[in-house]
C-alpha cells in the first residue's frame, strides 16, 4: 500500500522580523526532527520588513502573508495545513531533538494538546527561577513560549486562537484546551531566548506580565490587555 503524502506534524511559525532565527530554526528543525515528508513547515508572516519571508521560501518551506498578530497569523497558518497535528512554535524558541517523535508519543498515549518544559538562553537565576515553574501542568504556568502541539481535530472544535486579542492570545487559548481535553507538559526542554526580559528588565518585564494575567483573571478584555502592554512592554519584533 503507498504510503499518504499526508505529513504527521505541521510546524507552524508566526513572524516579524525574524530573519536572524528563521536561518537558525528551519534547518533545526529539518535536522533534528524525523522524515522531511512527515514534518510540513509553515511560516506565516505578519508584515516583516527585513528578509524574514525570503530566507524563509530560501529553505523551500510554506510561506504565508498574514494580517499583523500572533492569532491571525497561527490561525492563517493552521488554515493552510495538511498535517493531522499542529505544533506552534515562536521563531525565537528552540525545540528538543526529536521534538516531532515526543509529540507524536504523547498523542498516542491520551493526550490530545501539550507543551515542553521551558529554559532560557540566559544563566540568570531569576528566570531559571521562573522557567522552573513550566514543568507543572496548570493553566497559570502556561505561555507560547513552551510551544503549544494540538490534534487538528481539538483545535478545530475550539475554533482556534481568538485573533481579537492581539496579546495573550496563548494563554485565553491554552484555558480553553484546558476545560475541554487532556493537556500534557513533556519532561523535556525547549530553549527560548530571553531577548524581551534583556530589552525591558527582568523584574520589570516579569511584574508586567503578572499584571496582565491579574487583568485577564479579573475579566478586562483583549483591549484591555493590549492597551496595557502596548504602554509598558517594550517590543522585540
Amino acid at each position: 500500500m503507498k504510503k499518504s503524502n499526508t505529513p504527521e506534524i505541521s510546524v507552524i511559525i508566526p513572524v516579524l522580523n525574524e530573519e536572524e532565527n528563521l536561518k537558525k530554526l528551519i534547518p533545526y528543525l529539518r535536522e533534528e526532527g524525523g522524515r522531511e515528508e512527515d514534518i510540513e513547515i509553515i511560516v506565516s508572516d505578519g508584515g516583516s520588513s527585513d528578509r524574514s519571508v525570503e530566507v524563509a521560501e530560501s529553505f523551500g518551506v510554506k510561506v504565508l502573508s498574514s494580517p499583523r498578530g500572533r492569532a491571525l497569523q497561527m490561525n492563517a497558518g493552521a488554515g493552510t495545513a495538511r498535517g493531522r497535528v499542529l505544533y506552534f512554535l515562536h521563531a525565537d524558541s528552540v525545540p528538543p531533538v526529536n521534538f516531532d517523535a515526543l509529540i507524536l508519543n504523547a498523542l498516542e498515549n491520551r493526550t490530545d494538546a501539550g507543551c515542553f518544559r521551558m529554559q532560557f538562553d540566559s544563566p540568570s537565576l531569576f528566570l531559571r527561577f521562573f522557567a522552573w515553574f513550566s514543568r507543572f501542568n496548570l493553566p497559570i504556568c502556561r505561555g507560547g513560549d513552551q510551544s503549544l502541539f494540538i490534534t487538528r481535530e481539538l483545535f478545530d472544535s475550539l475554533g482556534g486562537f481568538d485573533d481579537r486579542f492581539r496579546v495573550y492570545e496563548d494563554n485565553e487559548f491554552v484555558g480553553r484546551i484546558y476545560r475541554m481535553a487532556s493537556f500534557k507538559v513533556l519532561p523535556y526542554e525547549l530553549r527560548t531566548s530571553a531577548r524581551k526580559y534583556k530589552l525591558n528588565g527582568r523584574v520589570k518585564l516579569q511584574y508586567h506580565f503578572a499584571r496582565i494575567h491579574w487583568l485577564y483573571f479579573s475579566g478586562k478584555g483583549p483591549d484591555v490587555l493590549y492597551a496595557y502592554y502596548d504602554k509598558h512592554i517594550k517590543q522585540t519584533g
